[in-house]
């Protein structure tokens, strides 16, 4: 209801952003180089950070820029099934037939990813995404699934993306051979507060607007109810803009961004 109100051209916070109109904000630049790192070393990294913090995006801003001569990007959000689900879902994503067995699916698999590395010297790249679902023999499994020449050629570039809870999992015991194979760690933070009004004016721009529309109340209170997650900003964001909207102002104080949270409050 608010677009007309402030003569934008779509809502700002609208999740469906192309990846090269992403804010370039510190967490996402360090995501982008250590996820770079992950594809010269050719090994299994992990990407964790908390609800909102723009995991996926991150992963799909660095898959947006790699040479689709080079790398083969397969991307696996189904995590909560069993081993055999998990094969599926690879094997769906890289065009080939079901098979009824984990033997035959982890050769299969396997078969192809060398196909793509040998012959058609194309790099795999497998996102498992919302991997903190992943149970104990699903993990394992994955990692035997980049074990090739006897662990002396790396094939295919595996990402685990998911909550802080999954860092923890693989410090556990059962997980040391996995966490010993990790060549990349990293954790998603949130935006700095000295990033947040260049994040809103990038958001506002986006949709036609150049005026500051927070007042600097607003957003040092939008701050500190969100921590600079990026998804949390934009839910209360867009709450706090009807707000003003309702007021016919046109500007968020820190009053419309208080009825925004006490609107979203469970």
């Amino acid at each position: 209801m608010y677009r007309k109100h402030f003569g934008l051209t779509d809502y700002p916070f609208e999740p469906n952003v192309n990846s090269e109109d992403l804010f370039e904000s510190q967490t996402l630049r360090e995501a982008q180089a250590r996820l770079r790192h992950l594809l010269r070393l050719r090994g299994i990294g992990l990407l964790t950070g908390e609800a909102g913090s723009g995991k996926t995006t991150a992963c799909r801003r660095i898959t947006s820029t790699l040479h689709s001569g080079l790398y083969r990007t397969f991307y696996i959000p189904l995590t909560t099934g069993n081993v055999m689900d998990m094969y599926k879902s690879i094997a769906w994503e890289l065009g080939l037939p079901t098979e009824r067995n984990r033997a035959s699916a982890f050769r299969q698999v396997r078969a192809e990813i060398s196909r793509l590395t040998l012959e058609s010297k194309q790099l795999p790249v497998l996102i498992i995404d919302e991997a903190h679902h992943l149970r104990n023999d699903v993990l394992e499994d994955l990692r035997l699934l980049t074990n090739y020449a006897m662990d002396s050629d790396p094939r295919l570039c595996l990402l685990f993306v998911g909550l802080t809870e999954l860092r923890r999992r693989l410090g556990m015991a059962v997980h040391e051979s996995l966490a010993q194979r990790l060549v990349v760690r990293h954790h998603l933070g949130g935006l700095s507060r000295e990033e947040l009004p260049d994040y809103l004016a990038h958001r506002l721009r986006r949709v036609g607007c150049e005026l500051p529309l927070f007042e600097p109340e607003a957003i040092e209170g939008l701050y500190q109810a969100t921590h600079g997650m990026p998804r949390p900003v934009g839910r209360l964001a867009h709450y706090a803009l009807t707000c003003a909207a309702q007021d016919q102002v046109h500007r968020v104080s820190a009053d419309h961004l208080q009825t925004a949270l006490e609107e979203l409050r469970p």
